[in-house]
């Protein structure tokens, strides 16, 4: 029955999200909170910000419809939807006037301490190799940190149309069958209500969009699978727990983590945006939007798949013995996960700008040829492609 409930929040969320975002649109307009194009952003007209008050409306009404709390998971329900309504807040306010940075972390955190103190707690993880690590008082501060740092990563990887929403969307309908799984039906559905919510937000915001999420959308994204991880998956004393939804989310961590090393690298602010992100770098390979986030997506489902192969494929009896059959499954979809991993953030860079430089330049040798892709791949800098 929680099955069919996680169905039909599903289909409630998207429907209210795709009705409340064309309002939100207009809006948005009234209050001024719409985005300029900028010289680093793939955008190339105004467009309206504030979609997030759509998603959180979808997830809202769909979770007080749908989700069975107990008298064990009422409170934590209770604080995530405090918690989200914050976040959405501050994000709007930052959308409409553009916060300080600092007062943006801080009401990131301000938002992530609120479930905690509702119980929405990482006490203790399960790993593989290694056995129960019990955090004790340090479970909440290291939740609320994670919840800050999963709103950022959403929020950092949101660059292009249609990206954070259809990414956050499959994200989630992966937790949601993992967490029914692990008999967290109140996380599942929660997830389900995210996913829906995401979904129907997309309808308008997959290339070309018409409204942008904004950060209000992009830190409730963050904050939502944040809870639904720690709910659903971390929570438990599963092993892998943390590991599957780190999974799951590869795509837009590793996007985060190269941009972020990348300023480091060069001595600029962590905070302060640029165009080293992986959907800037497909735009500069000569990817349309379009093509951009398609190609995201399937690398996101790739590896949300495996996150799911992980937890329902019998290649180990659970006290350390494998089986080889399924074992050697496992290897395989691993492998052809990591092959897409490398095809897409590093084979197919080289060989689109390869090509290019030999079409832009065909006098040029082989050697000077891999010497300007070095340089380029080192740098992270490469001119403009157009298709002819």
């Amino acid at each position: 029955m929680s099955e069919l409930h996680a169905v039909y929040a599903f289909v409630v969320a998207f429907a209210v999200a795709t009705a409340l975002t064309p309002l939100t649109a207009r809006f948005a307009r009234r209050v001024g909170a719409v985005d300029q194009p900028k010289a680093r952003g793939l955008g190339r007209e105004s467009t309206p910000l504030l979609g997030g008050l759509a998603i959180f409306a979808g997830a809202l009404v769909a979770g007080l419809l749908f989700i069975e709390t107990t008298s064990r998971t009422q409170d934590r329900f209770v604080g995530i939807l405090i918690g989200a309504a914050l976040i959405t807040l501050v994000g709007a306010l930052d959308d409409r006037f553009d916060l300080h940075p600092a007062v943006k972390l801080l009401g990131q955190v301000a938002a992530a301490i609120v479930p905690v103190a509702f119980g929405v707690e990482a006490t203790n993880i399960t790993l593989p190799f290694v056995g129960p690590i019990d955090f004790g008082s340090l479970g909440g501060p290291i939740t609320v940190v994670g919840l800050v740092a999963m709103m950022n990563v959403v929020n950092f990887s949101d660059g292009v149309d249609g990206l954070a929403a259809g990414v956050c969307a499959i994200a989630a309908i992966a937790f949601s069958i993992i967490a029914f799984d692990l008999e967290r039906s109140h996380a599942a559905i929660l997830a389900a209500c995210t996913a829906g919510a995401a979904a129907g937000f997309l309808v308008h915001n997959f290339p070309p969009a018409s409204i942008y999420m904004g950060d209000c959308g992009a830190n409730l994204l963050g904050f939502l699978l944040g809870c639904i991880a720690v709910e659903g998956a971390v929570k438990t004393q599963a092993v892998l727990a943390l590991v599957i939804p780190l999974v799951v989310l590869a795509v837009p961590f590793l996007d985060t983590t190269f941009v972020v090393l990348k300023r480091m690298k060069y001595g600029r602010p962590v905070y302060l945006a640029d165009d080293n992100h992986f959907h800037h770098r497909f735009s500069r390979i000569g990817f349309s939007q379009r093509r951009t986030v398609l190609y995201l997506y399937a690398w996101t489902a790739c590896l949300a798949g495996l996150a799911l192969a992980v937890r329902f494929v019998p290649y180990s009896d659970n006290h350390g013995h494998l089986h080889a059959g399924w074992t050697a499954v496992m290897v395989v979809l691993f492998l052809l996960v990591v092959l897409a991993s490398v095809y897409l953030v590093y084979v197919l860079e080289i060989l689109k700008f390869r090509r290019f430089v030999r079409t832009r330049e065909p006098g040029r040798s082989e050697a000077e040829v891999d010497a300007e892709v070095r340089r380029s791949l080192e740098t992270g800098e490469f001119e403009a492609v157009s298709r002819p």
